[in-house]
């Protein structure tokens, strides 16, 4: 069974905000007491947090699915519904968020760095916050959002100062284990180590993380052996040191040979790696065939500009020297580090033009409204209460969504959706139905502008062709209503 996993996939759905309660206030001797409907509480979010105790991404690989707890909805007397719990999961450090096209949406670099994978829904408002001077007893609520889901790729890139690279056998886990407290496995057969080792080195007053990346061959950037597998944990790496096999009994391999083989692989996989530092580690002087070939060497390589050291792994020979080697190249990447300029966040702040949505003319004469509000405003309506919808074709009105539909050249029962997708809403436009709900007299839970046979039309037509039945029917609803403008008396 697998105990390293360095990418997973994590289904995260945050919970959904509780829907907010219409209740009125009642108490002996209190005939008119009001709404007192409370708020429904906010769904969890999903948060991963970088712990320095945590090494592997292998309780998402068994459990990829994960959702926070849900919103209580409100109650009377004021009492607001309780908060969804957070999903709090830890990561390890280094871990990489992207979600399912690709783009980096987070780094976590650093215990204790967190990041809202996935942001609950809010709670509906209850009608005594949707109370107001002109709309004293609402006799509706809204319902709470949804909360998000998202598909997202975990991917651990180890967080390390000095990288190992080379050969399989070519000494790199016997190094780390001799230079550092790490204990990785060790054999002679190919491709021993099958996960990254992680090392702190001491080197005087400096101190330092070793990573030791496995599987690197010819053809790794492509997917051969396990170098494309773990590549990626030297990305971050301030320093390279190759480690090279002096003392191989493959006739075919020699320490020149496998520096360019493992070259061309760094430059073929990107990210940088090509211009990072180079230390140069000859390994196993401490046969006679190592001792004679790393002294062959030693001379090519310097003379292409490269700091040598000659080491050996299993005799402890020469790891002194080449740990200060690595200290001095990560004191300067600190120095250099502290002189770069922070980057600059900047802030682009919506323009005060920007009404927050788009009215879209199809092809077939409908009418497309997207936009965060729009959305937010339906997804909180409940549609079996007339009164609610009335209310969410006031803020429909008041946001400018009407304005916008007359200038794209919709007309009276035209269709329109707002939303894309299963979740859009389909209705026929009426270019009447105008800000105002609150002005209009009713029972409860109703909207006279939906109920009225008169509602939602211009009347043009001349009294005196008007049945004497439906003149009393447009006098009653002007009298109910002095101030709507739609009907004439």
């Amino acid at each position: 069974m697998a105990t390293f996993v360095d990418r997973v996939t994590l289904h995260a759905a945050a919970g959904s905000g509780g829907d907010g309660c219409v209740s009125i206030h009642r108490e002996k001797f209190v005939p008119l007491g009001g709404p007192d409907g409370g708020n429904g509480g906010r769904g969890g979010d999903i948060i991963l947090v970088v712990d320095d105790n945590v090494t592997t991404l292998l309780d998402f690989h068994h459990s990829p699915h994960r959702r926070a707890g849900n919103g209580r909805p409100g109650y009377g007397d004021y009492c607001n519904g309780a908060e969804g719990g957070d999903l709090v999961m830890m990561v390890p450090n280094g871990t990489v968020v992207k979600d399912s096209s690709g783009t980096v949406l987070a780094d976590l670099v650093g215990a204790g760095t967190r990041f809202v994978a996935a942001q609950g829904g809010k709670g509906g408002l209850g009608n005594a916050g949707l109370a107001s001077r002109k709309r004293r007893a609402p006799g509706f609520a809204l319902k709470g959002e949804s909360g998000e889901e998202r598909t997202l790729q975990l991917e651990l890139k180890s967080v390390a100062d000095i990288g190992l690279i080379g050969f399989p056998s070519a000494g790199k886990s016997s190094l780390i284990a001799s230079i550092s407290a790490a204990r990785p496995k060790i054999a002679d057969y190919p491709f021993t180590t099958l996960v990254p080792n992680l090392g702190v080195v001491q080197a005087g007053d400096t101190r330092f993380t070793v990573a030791d990346v496995p599987g690197l061959i010819a053809g790794a950037s492509q997917g051969k052996g396990l170098g494309l597998e773990f590549l990626r944990h030297v990305e971050r790496c301030a320093a390279l040191v190759h480690v090279l096999d002096c003392g191989t009994l493959e006739t075919d391999r020699d320490p020149v040979k496998d520096f360019e083989i493992i070259e061309a692989e760094l430059a073929e996989y990107g990210e940088g790696l090509s211009e990072r530092p180079r230390i140069i580690a000859l390994n196993k002087i401490d046969l006679p065939d190592g001792k004679a070939m790393a002294d062959m060497v030693q001379p090519i390589f310097e003379a292409r500009g490269y700091e040598v050291f000659q080491v050996s792994a299993a005799a402890r020979l020469g790891l002194t020297e080449l740990n200060y080697g690595m200290a001095r190249i990560i004191q300067e990447e600190r120095r250099n580090r502290a002189k770069q300029v922070k980057t600059r966040i900047v802030l682009r702040p919506i323009a005060v033009n920007d009404n927050g949505f788009k009215v879209i003319a199809n092809e077939d004469r409908s009418f497309t409204v997207t936009g965060d509000k729009p959305e937010r405003f339906v997804r909180q309506t409940d549609f079996a209460n007339a009164e609610a919808v009335g209310y969410l074709a006031d803020r429909l009105a008041a946001l400018g969504v009407e304005k916008e539909l007359f200038k794209k050249g919709a007309r009276p029962k035209s269709e329109v959706r707002i939303g894309v997708g299963d979740n859009a809403v389909i209705f026929d436009w009426e270019p009447s139905i105008e800000a105002g709900a609150e002005l209009l007299a009713g029972p409860r839970g109703s909207d006279l502008r939906l109920e009225s046979p008169w509602a939602g039309r211009y009347i043009e037509d001349d009294v005196d062709e008007l049945s004497d039945d439906e003149i009393a029917m447009q006098w009653e609803y002007n009298v109910d209503n002095p101030r709507d403008p739609r009907v004439s008396g």
